[in-house]
């Protein structure tokens, strides 16, 4: 299993549309097998702020998503209509099959 933080940052007046696609996206990811689960965050003190939590049952699952034609598509769309930087994605956490995973980066750092 692998944890994956991807970090966007949305032009203002742009959040709607952002949020309409990656609705979209997260129904094309859940027909992946390789795909666990995803959440979208929204910052509350920079609204144009947004942080995408996706676990999938292995890295190359999530490498061969964001190299597929479709997953192209949507960020060449957004680079040019409403993204304000370059999406900047991160590894949280690794582990084998079976194992525990790690404790998780934010929750420690807030103790």
């Amino acid at each position: 299993m692998v944890t994956i933080g991807m970090n966007y940052e949305v032009r203002e007046g742009k959040a709607e549309a952002f949020e309409r696609k990656f609705a979209l996206v997260l129904e094309a990811m859940c027909k992946l097998p390789t795909h666990v689960h995803t959440e979208l965050f929204k910052s509350v003190g920079a609204p144009g702020r947004y942080l995408i939590v996706s676990e999938w049952h292995s890295r190359e699952g999530f490498d061969a998503f964001i190299a597929s034609e479709a997953f192209h598509r949507v960020t060449d769309w957004g680079a040019s209509a409403i993204l304000a930087s370059r999406p900047r994605h991160e590894v949280y956490g690794e582990r084998a099959s079976g194992a525990p995973m790690g404790r998780c980066p934010v929750a420690h750092a807030a103790r």
